[in-house]
């Protein structure tokens, strides 16, 4: 064989391999590939392959080949499990029916979603009987018991006493909080969290731990996570930073349930 052959069948042989690779890596339909071809095109220049790179080369091909047929098999073994049908067999198979027959199947499988109702002379008739046996408005409002009460007001003071108003402003609130917790920040300038949130009542440590997300939110304080230690700190500033309209904050959801407090309860209360 002439150099130039040689050379023509190192090329069929890379484009082989670059072609299987492609089937495998691509998940490719590996019907695609002839392998009855390209198995022809290596038993046509084995016999004049003397060195080794040349001979690697060839069982690299034949190696891909085998790569091929092997998802052929897994391909084949897929669709029969799944019982799996050509969509051209469909297409023969319903352009082999007529339009009766199609109409047929239509309504076997056909489970419509929408249901029509309307008034008939069953429902008429017993609407008028129930507003037939219906008594008068003046004489079902007898059953009525009311007291009847002048009305009052009340006074700030008393809508704060009884909880229906909050004696501080939100704004207050929060900054009320932001002094107890520059206050509760130890040396490093920081409070562990559930020490700073927790309460002696659920409902008062649901809204302090409210009331802190929006100390983090309007930047009067951050949160310092080590999730090695699975430890959560909170760290006030000294006074509000300006929030950039560029930067991007990440969210932290801290879920607090009652078992949760509880536990936190105990373990600060030891």
């Amino acid at each position: 064989m002439s150099a130039q052959s040689k050379k023509l069948g190192k090329e069929e042989l890379q484009k082989i391999v670059e072609l299987c690779n492609s089937i495998e890596a691509k998940g490719l339909d590996p019907f695609l590939v002839d392998v009855e071809d390209l198995v022809t095109i290596i038993r046509e220049y084995f016999p004049e392959w003397e060195k080794p790179e040349e001979l690697c080369l060839d069982a690299e091909a034949l190696n891909k080949i085998a790569t091929v047929i092997k998802l052929q098999s897994e391909w084949v073994r897929h669709r029969a499990t799944s019982l799996y049908t050509d969509p051209f067999l469909i297409e023969e198979k319903i352009r082999a029916l007529n339009m009766d027959e199609i109409a047929g199947i239509l309504l076997e499988s056909w489970h419509p979603i929408v249901e029509l109702e309307q008034i008939s002379i069953h429902s008429l008739s017993e609407s008028l009987r129930y507003w037939e046996d219906l008594l008068p408005l003046d004489e079902r409002w007898k059953n009525i018991n009311f007291v009847e009460r002048e009305t009052g007001t009340a006074t700030h003071e008393e809508m704060i006493r009884q909880r229906i108003l909050s004696g501080e402003t939100f704004s207050e609130k929060l900054e009320t909080l932001w002094k107890e917790l520059k206050t509760r920040a130890g040396e490093d300038g920081k409070a562990r969290y559930w020490d700073f949130v927790v309460a002696d009542t659920y409902e008062e440590t649901i809204e302090r731990a409210y009331l802190t997300s929006f100390l983090i939110t309007y930047r009067y304080a951050t949160l310092e996570i080590q999730p090695l230690e699975e430890k959560i700190f909170i760290k006030p500033f000294e006074k509000p930073l300006s929030t950039p309209g560029t930067q991007q904050f990440m969210s932290v959801p801290i879920p607090i349930g009652y078992e949760e407090w509880v536990k936190w309860r105990e373990h600060l209360g030891a």
